[in-house]
């Protein structure tokens, strides 16, 4: 396994190796909502989740779907040239939704030329048998992934953010994908208000025993106008330091099973919304700060780097 000089298997790294050269993520907006704001569970939705449902980042939604791949293929080939792209369908939770609907939005993206995977984030609360039958038809087309936003396997922890499911939920939705043929990756937060260093690292214990393929390693974000910003305000919880991050982040690596994909190591706070950590916003001086220390560090699941 060729990890291109990164001491984990990193997303990058699984793109070349699948698809032979740099591919680039597509932030699309299906115009979808969630169990946990439309009232279905709950109308606040997340604790931590913004009032754009994680989609900060996304094109408009009041564009099509092939006029918002083609308006960010166009910004991108404005910096560089790539040839592939993966529509991911980010905001809010994209499984949630009449079928006809579901399947008219994912097909339209899954058909267009320079797509070469579809990426769907959603919460495993929201994948009955008529979803997880058109993900069957779109896998056959191109390679599918399912995102699921499990951040920690704690119930305590998920009753405080509001997650709205239980871990058995979580537990049966990664059966049913992995039965199907349907690549999972898993959304975790470190740094949960009142998780322990052994808390998080259950977390990951957990996951290596699943039929997982990839993990996104989320730091926690306080953003402006949530209720976990409310709680940070009032001195309830205090965020990490990036010598804090850097060391829970690498001892999880280190637990985290080799063949698992890291699709994120820190996460995208919107500069607008970010209230703390403000030294998260610097996302490459943390980057290569976990790097220079992994490499200084010189082990990897018991056995020597070699970059």
């Amino acid at each position: 396994m060729n990890w291109l000089g990164k001491p984990y298997y990193s997303f990058h790294a699984m793109l070349h190796e699948r698809f032979g050269e740099k591919v680039y993520k597509l932030t699309l907006d299906g115009g979808m909502t969630c169990p946990n704001r439309d009232g279905h569970l709950d109308t606040r939705g997340c604790i931590f989740c913004s009032a754009g449902g994680s989609g900060d980042f996304a094109a408009d939604s009041t564009f099509s779907i092939t006029e918002q791949i083609n308006a960010q293929k166009a910004r991108i080939l404005q910096k560089r040239p790539v040839h592939k792209f993966i529509a991911y369908f980010q905001a809010y939770t994209n499984t949630y939704g009449p079928i006809r609907y579901l399947e008219t939005v994912f097909t339209e993206a899954i058909s267009h030329p320079d797509i070469v995977a579809l990426s769907i984030g959603t919460r495993p609360d929201c994948l009955d048998e008529n979803v997880l039958q058109l993900l069957i038809a779109l896998n056959i087309q191109k390679p599918v992934w399912i995102e699921l936003g499990l951040q920690t396997v704690h119930e305590r922890t998920a009753r405080y953010i509001r997650r709205g499911y239980d871990l058995d939920c979580f537990l049966h939705a990664v059966s049913s994908l992995h039965q199907r043929g349907i690549d999972v990756i898993v959304h975790t937060i470190l740094g949960l208000p009142g998780e322990s260093r052994e808390d998080m690292l259950a977390t990951i214990t957990c996951l290596n025993q699943l039929p997982i393929q990839g993990i996104k390693l989320q730091l926690l974000h306080v953003l402006s106008g949530t209720d976990l910003a409310r709680d940070y305000e009032n001195g309830l919880f205090s965020v990490f330091s990036m010598d804090e991050y850097l060391d829970i982040l690498i001892t999880c690596l280190e637990h985290l099973s080799p063949e698992i994909v890291v699709h994120r190591l820190t996460g995208d706070g919107s500069k607008d919304l970010l209230i703390a950590p403000a030294w998260s916003s610097a996302k490459r001086t943390v980057l290569n700060e976990l790097h220079h220390r992994m490499r200084t560090k010189n082990t990897w699941q018991g056995r020597l780097y070699h970059p």
